[in-house]
């Protein structure tokens, strides 16, 4: 036995570490790290444990029965993140370009099929060339099996793409039915076909960079959900976006005792937002006063920055916060925007995560680019997620809160569980200059040419007063109470601690028609 396990020793360090120093060299030469050490890097020391290593692959044809290297080119296993479980998968580019085939494939569906059943979250190493060619269909259906387990895992267990590498063709939707997807700068591509590709059947000579890297994803796509520098600080974006996430939607995500107090006042509110809807402000300002210490994680920060989604902590309990962004576009709703906001609602509430919402918004964007682009259809996907949502949900309106847009914000109309409103919030059709343009035209026209302009300012203060203050809202039940906002913080932490017992009862149904 002792010459056994000697034995087994020997092969275990020989498939460990491969058999071709040369491929370790030219990997590192790209300032990359090796499949083994990205995991050791992301996972708490010492946690690791592999699956399949000593798999492989048993095409022939092609050169394929000339080499079986150990693992047959993905890393499979679990381990811990601050000492939760978690699966992981890696792409081993060394191994015939990181490219999938049947062995492969099947590791990573034991491993998705093993999340599931335990219910840990999974974090894929993407690093490869797509589908083995070598290997034909049994490749492409390697993809297909793996793509129906991302749909069968949604919304069950946290999965989490990270893009190291290269990610083309049919791999690249793999990431795409993931939570979340990481990106590293001059490093990360994904595309369904490659500039080569592109050029011979367009004429359009792009990069890789330009087609599909990591700047074009998280800022004109919104496929990255986040964009690191580095794979070191993207491992570690990770393990924050962990710490926000239950392990799967049967619990809550975990506790972190705050050093904040859940009664601290937000006396800056009171000097950061200004009275004049139409003076600009960062909502992110709100945000970092409001939730515990300052500290929250930004969702596609890069991407349709006219609205703001990010994960905090509110008395030590995650929430999920959707605001509108008076810094861009002054917070005017749009087809990414909607989008953006939609697919955050719905990852909240698979994930039972309460959802806060920071009204300022003046409607929806016009203009026949947006119409024809269906902004109708598009912009239906944010109303329908908030209509759907289960979890506890408070709507807080600071300023102006306009037409549809102010209804597909998480309005109480649509559900939201409590409503609160800002002394300086204004709640109508339209704005009052625009209001009063159209329902006192006749007086405005009437008017002697020069008090016309003193008769149209009395009219829109007249509007103002009686429709648009938030005791008008409040007297008819839209809002629960107008409240100082310097007590922001203390009202919400109330406010979801009384709703974390919620329960929703649904319609029999098999499922609803969103408006994809």
């Amino acid at each position: 036995m002792t010459d056994l396990t000697d034995e087994l020793t020997a092969r275990r360090a020989e498939a460990h570490f491969g058999h071709d120093p040369e491929a370790d060299a030219r990997h590192l030469s790209k300032g990359k790290l090796l499949a083994r050490q990205r995991i050791d890097t992301l996972l708490d020391p010492g946690t690791f444990t592999e699956l399949g290593l000593f798999a492989e692959h048993r095409a022939t044809g092609f050169g394929m029965e000339d080499s079986h290297p150990e693992g047959d080119g993905v890393i499979t296993g679990w381990g811990e993140v601050d000492g939760r479980t978690v699966f992981v998968f890696a792409h081993d580019a060394r191994v015939r370009g990181g490219a999938l085939g049947a062995t492969f494939a099947a590791k990573i569906h034991q491993l998705l099929d093993l999340a599931d059943s335990v219910g840990a979250p999974v974090i894929g190493l993407n690093d490869g060339g797509g589908a083995r060619i070598q290997e034909g269909i049994d490749a492409l259906a390697g993809f297909g099996k793996l793509f129906a387990r991302n749909v069968r895992a949604s919304g069950v267990v946290p999965q989490i793409s990270v893009v190291l590498g290269s990610c083309a063709g049919g791999a690249v939707y793999s990431p795409a039915l993931t939570d979340y997807t990481f990106m590293v700068e001059g490093m990360a591509n994904m595309f369904i076909t490659g500039p080569d590709v592109v050029q011979a059947v367009t004429g359009e000579k792009i990069t890789h960079e330009e087609l599909g890297g990591a700047y074009t994803h998280g800022t004109r796509t919104g496929v990255a959900s986040f964009v690191a520098p580095d794979e070191e600080s993207c491992f570690e974006g990770v393990r924050e976006l962990l710490s926000y996430l239950p392990s799967n939607n049967s619990e809550t995500a975990p506790y972190t005792r705050p050093l904040d107090e859940p009664e601290r006042r937000c006396e800056e509110l009171l000097r950061l937002v200004p009275v004049d809807d139409r003076t600009p402000y960062d909502i992110r300002t709100v945000i970092g006063h409001v939730v515990d210490d300052g500290d929250y994680l930004e969702v596609q920060e890069r991407w349709a920055p006219n609205i703001v989604c990010a994960l905090a902590r509110l008395d030590g309990h995650t929430v999920g916060i959707v605001g509108n962004q008076p810094a861009a576009m002054a917070g005017v709703l749009d087809i990414d925007s909607s989008e953006k906001a939609a697919r955050f609602v719905r990852t909240c509430d698979a994930f039972n995560i309460p959802l806060v919402t920071l009204v300022d918004v003046p409607g929806f964007m016009p203009g026949t680019e947006q119409e024809h682009n269906a902004i109708i259809r598009r912009g239906a996907k944010l109303l329908y997620a908030y209509c759907e949502a289960t979890v506890p949900r408070v709507q807080v309106i600071l300023r102006k809160a306009f037409g549809g847009a102010y209804i597909v914000m998480d309005s109480k109309s649509i559900g939201s569980d409590l409503s609160f409103a800002w002394p300086s919030n204004q709640t109508a059709v339209m704005g009052a200059d625009g209001a009063a343009n159209i329902i006192f035209r006749r007086q405005i026209n009437a008017a002697a040419e020069p008090d016309k302009e003193k008769v149209r300012r009395e009219l829109v203060a007249e509007y103002t007063q009686q429709l648009m203050n938030p005791f008008v809202a409040a007297r008819r039940g839209h809002v629960d109470d107008v409240i100082d906002p310097a007590d922001t913080r203390r009202v919400l932490i109330k406010s979801l601690d009384m709703l974390r017992t919620k329960r929703s009862r649904q319609p029999l149904r098999k499922h609803g028609n969103e408006p994809l």
